[in-house]
């Protein structure tokens, strides 16, 4: 029989920061259908078509959190002070990456502009910081006995994926030092950046899965290995790749093992997933 996991739930009591992130999507939307009328670029070097990516992945970045912030084991004052500090930071990064390309202002390396621009940039250079060290301050909480008693196999999942997550602001502060996101001949850090924050969904999708599969606990946990390992590994690869200034795009040793990597990781997805229409369809026959 399958068991769905007790304790906390997701985005339990996180609607507030449910709505920060929903927001994104909102801000994203809006700067589309900007792009669609009167195009991308604001002069002298606004971009408003980088703000629909911006706004959608933070959004998702923010949403993500809120589902699995009620697994971390804090308590309310904990989760409080981490959500409305988030959800404050959050707008800042809203405001800062849309208006400013509106504006014609590159939000992150400001050329040429007023001391407000200025302010603003710099400030988002500290909002960044605060982002990386508050995250930091949750990821510890999963790795607290308080935390994995709630639903073990989720809260397995969701260290990995907080791994996954301190990769990527690693690649983060990487863009800001470099001053850009190339390196060397054609290495490109938002790949890296990027793909560290997906680790959110794919991992605790999997732990979740495994919670609701009528696989033995030692099995469970086997699985979410194999997910979080390869998301990582493969994470690794595309750093290293990176490092080298080569693009991940190209036909090498590096890239390919990334992309091993990353399939291994979907492995038990795919295993689980079958698992549950098996199952499900066994009930079927069971109640005809």
């Amino acid at each position: 029989m399958a068991r769905t996991g007790t304790g906390a739930r997701f985005f339990e009591g996180e609607k507030w920061l449910v709505l920060t992130g929903l927001l994104g999507f909102v801000l994203a939307g809006v700067c589309a259908v900007w792009v669609l009328l009167y195009g991308g670029p604001v002069a002298p070097n606004g971009d408003v078509s980088k703000a629909i990516s911006f706004d959608a992945a933070l959004g998702l970045f923010l949403l993500s959190t809120a589902a699995i912030s009620p697994l971390s084991g804090m308590g309310t004052r904990g989760r409080a002070f981490f959500r409305w500090f988030y959800i404050a930071l959050g707008l800042y990064s809203y405001g800062a990456e849309t208006i400013q390309n509106f504006r014609g202002v590159n939000p992150r390396f400001v050329e040429g502009g007023s001391s407000f621009d200025v302010a603003v940039g710099s400030g988002f250079a500290f909002v960044a910081l605060l982002l990386v060290l508050f995250y930091l301050f949750l990821g510890i909480q999963y790795f607290r006995r308080k935390a994995s008693g709630l639903r073990p196999e989720l809260v397995l999942g969701i260290r990995y994926a907080m791994i996954a997550v301190l990769l990527s602001f690693a690649a983060g502060i990487w863009i800001s030092v470099n001053q850009s996101r190339f390196v060397g001949m054609s290495g490109n850090i938002i790949w890296l950046h990027g793909l560290g924050f997906h680790a959110l969904q794919a991992v605790p999708l999997v732990a979740w899965l495994t919670e609701r599969s009528s696989l033995n606990s030692q099995k469970r946990r086997r699985l979410i290995h194999i997910t979080g390992i390869g998301f990582i590994l493969g994470l690794g690869a595309i750093g290293w790749q990176t490092v080298n200034g080569a693009s991940i795009m190209e036909f090498s040793v590096l890239p390919i093992l990334a992309s091993c990597f990353f399939l291994i990781s979907l492995v038990p997805l795919a295993l689980l997933v079958r698992k549950q229409e098996v199952y499900a369809a066994s009930g079927r026959s069971h109640v005809h």
